[in-house]
């Protein structure tokens, strides 16, 4: 189950559900790989709609990571994602989303 509190994201791979989230580790991991100077650089990147494959696959492989999925980047860039390279991009981009959100006090 996906606890969205704690910037979890679904992510059907290869007909298995497994749990994405964004750690301060995979955050960091992803900076690198990406070559930003910051994670707002990043955030902007994508909501400006300026990502491409590779930084989609790097922060689904981040998530993954984050969430505890013990395998690497050539196994995600073979996996089938459940609703393809959309599905992924959207989940990439909530992922970063939830990672940031700050939850609303009313509901906690």
């Amino acid at each position: 189950m996906v606890n969205r509190w704690r910037g979890e994201v679904a992510l059907v791979l290869d007909g298995e559900t497994v749990v994405m989230r964004l750690t301060l580790g995979a955050l960091a991991e992803l900076e690198d790989v990406l070559g930003e100077d910051s994670l707002v650089a990043l955030v902007e990147r994508f909501e400006a709609g300026r990502f491409s494959s590779r930084d989609v696959l790097a922060l689904l492989l981040a998530g993954l990571r984050g969430g505890g999925w013990p395998g690497d980047a050539g196994q995600l860039a073979r996996a089938e994602i459940a609703g393809g390279p959309m599905a992924g991009a959207r989940a990439a981009a909530e992922l970063l989303a939830r990672a940031f959100a700050i939850p609303d006090e009313a509901r906690t």
